[in-house]
Parts: C-alpha cells; structure tokens; sequence
C-alpha cells in the first residue's frame, strides 16, 4: 500500500470497524483453523485482521501468514514479528516491542519505519494518556488502546473501562479498543473495535 492508500483506508473506515486479532494460542485452544476464523471474519466484514503467535518458529508463522493471504484480500497485519512485514500490509508493535529499536520512542519509530518501509501500516499498543501523548508525535498510522474490560489472554492489562472512549478522543492517530471488547460494544471516538475471542466464538458456531 501506498502512504496515500493507507490514509485513505483508514479515513474511510465505517464506525465501529471491526479489527479481528488472530491469536494462534487461540485458535489452538479451540482446535479452530485459519479457513473457519476467516470465513467468521468475512461474514461479519471485519477490516482488519492482525495474526499474532508468539510462540512459533519464524518458518511456521511465514506459513501461516501465507495461507492467510492466500484465504483474506484484505489488510493484513503481523504482530511484533515486523520481519515478516513483507508478507502482510503492516506489523503491530507493543511499548517494549518499539523499545527493542532504542530507548528514544522518536528514533525507535524511524528506526522500525526505516526497517519496513513507506508501504507497511505501523500499529503501536498504548494504555494511558501519556503513551497516547507520545504516541502523537510518532510516524505511526494508527494505535491500539486498552484494556477495554479484563481479559484472559493479557492478565496483566489495567482496565481502562468507559475511561477508554475519553481517551482515545486525545489521539491524532486511529484508535483500536482493544481488550474484551464484543461484538455489541460501541465506541464514539475509537474507530476499531479489536475482537479475538468473540470472533472465535463465531467461527465455532457457524464452523
């Protein structure tokens, strides 16, 4: 994609747009593959999806990316793993992921879009005003704002609750809610809901 192309993406994203986190631990949790999670995702237009595995050797995460490409024409993120950012449209990255690139947030930023190029989206993880704060001044495309409520697959996340919506209203960047957020939730200023266990759910009931 181009830099113009992603401004357009995501400055016409409906409402509410619906970002699906594809968590490998899941979806092995649930014997549930990769052809039935994106069909739950196509039925329910979802705009976004990122795969993230932290577990797995590189060799197995290129693979399933590929099958994922190959199954979903739509944007395509890789979580952490920006290696592999040619395989996608992007990569998401979280506070210490970004630090891995230098102590300075700024000169970690260019460093990680130097690393990946024009062309790739950049999605960093926040959780307060002053990471949201920060975050204004990156060349990042869009970010990740959570947690909404208390969830299983990150124990260790403060619950943003209602304060979450206010909060998102302070970033120059898209923001995604993220953290225990269902289909029925609604948000005024976060543009994308992000749904890993929800979209399972679909997945299995229509699997």
């Amino acid at each position: 994609m181009t830099r113009s192309e992603i401004a357009t993406f995501f400055s016409t994203l409906p409402s509410n747009a619906i970002y699906a986190l594809c968590d490998q631990a899941l979806l092995d949790a649930h014997t549930l593959a990769l052809e039935p999670y994106v069909d739950a995702c196509l039925r329910l237009d979802v705009a976004v999806i990122q795969y993230r595995n932290k577990d797995a050797d590189a060799e197995t995460v290129k693979a399933n990316l590929a099958q994922l490409r190959g199954l979903w024409d739509g944007v395509l993120i890789i979580n952490d793993r920006w290696q592999l950012h040619a395989l996608c449209d992007g990569v998401h990255v979280g506070q210490d992921d970004l630090r891995r690139f230098g102590a300075d947030a700024a000169a970690a930023c260019a460093a990680l879009r130097k690393e990946v190029g024009d062309a790739s989206i950049i999605g960093l993880s926040t959780h307060n005003a002053e990471e949201i704060a920060a975050a204004n001044g990156l060349g990042i495309d869009y970010i990740g704002l959570g947690a909404f409520r208390a969830t299983g697959t990150k124990t260790d996340a403060a619950v943003l609750g209602e304060d979450l919506d206010m909060l998102a209203a302070a970033s120059v960047h898209p923001v995604a809610a993220i953290g225990g957020v269902g289909l029925d939730d609604r948000f005024a200023h976060a543009r994308m809901r992000v749904m890993g266990s929800a979209i399972v759910r679909e997945a299995l009931r229509w699997k």
